[in-house]
């Protein structure tokens, strides 16, 4: 793993001389906030040495560097599945890699079924804490120069950024929950039965991704602040069939709300 992160490393930074601040990794219809960027290079994931190719719909599989509301930041314009055949090791190689670059905060975005009653679909989750219902990605032996063998998560999700991303939430009039994240392996969208045992154990949304990323950004003691887009339902009653093509669709519409939360946060100059 060492010599995967070392090599991806020198690979980038014989493309670009560049300092990032802010890791951010969009996730599925999310990945126009590129748009927003001011990009000083563009490295297709298919050039770098070791790292995966994204073969998910609405994942480009670019690295963006550049800088937003003055921040140096590295965007990944999509994100590696487990439910893809990769290994937990591809799956979160980036964020091992962006934390070698020098980022000090790690933003996630994703797109999920909602499970929470008072969700709606285009409602926008800031991510407060999730269930893991994947394969750990610290499984086997642990590289003490990453992190510890038993890293604490009792505060996965950074309270005082969410903190800050609540206010600014409100001060752009703009609607959004708190909840818990359920990460699970897909490809399936869940049954009915499914979403109803991840409400009971405690969630608000369920999705194919994030977890792996935040625990490894956590092994690491890299802050993360991670929100999720509704797009479809799985509440009671509510259980309707689902496509990927609309789940997409629902991402595209929220996510000029999601990209002015960002936005404002990164002008925050003590967020981290």
């Amino acid at each position: 793993m060492l010599k995967r992160i070392q090599r991806s490393v020198e690979f980038i930074k014989s493309k670009i001389n560049f300092e990032p601040e802010v890791g951010i990794i969009l996730g599925s219809g999310l990945g126009n906030l590129v748009k927003e960027i001011i990009i000083q290079k563009t490295i297709p994931y298919k050039e770098i040495q070791d790292f995966p190719i994204s073969t998910v719909e609405g994942h480009e599989g670019n690295l963006i560097f550049g800088t937003l509301s003055g921040r140096n930041i590295i965007a990944m314009q999509g994100r590696f599945h487990y439910y893809e055949g990769h290994s937990m090791d591809d799956v979160t190689l980036p964020v091992r890699v962006m934390k070698q670059l020098g980022i000090k905060l790690l933003i996630v975005s994703n797109a999920s079924g909602g499970m929470n009653p008072d969700f709606k679909i285009g409602d926008i989750m800031l991510i407060k804490d999730h269930i893991n219902l994947m394969p750990n990605p610290l499984i086997g032996k642990n590289e003490k120069s990453l992190g510890e063998r038993f890293p604490d998560m009792s505060e996965a999700y950074d309270r005082r950024i969410l903190n800050e991303a609540r206010t600014i939430a409100k001060e752009l009039n703009i609607k959004v929950h708190e909840g818990v994240y359920a990460g699970v392996t897909g490809p399936t969208f869940e049954t009915p039965s499914e979403y109803r045992y991840f409400r009971i154990i405690g969630a608000d949304a369920v999705g194919m991704s994030t977890v792996p990323e935040v625990i490894v950004a956590r092994h690491m003691k890299l802050p993360v602040f991670a929100l999720s887009v509704i797009t479809d339902l799985g509440i009671a009653n509510q259980v309707e069939t689902v496509s990927h093509q609309e789940v997409l669709e629902a991402a595209a519409n929220t996510q000029p709300k999601m990209t002015a939360i960002i936005k404002q946060l990164l002008t925050k100059k003590d967020i981290f």
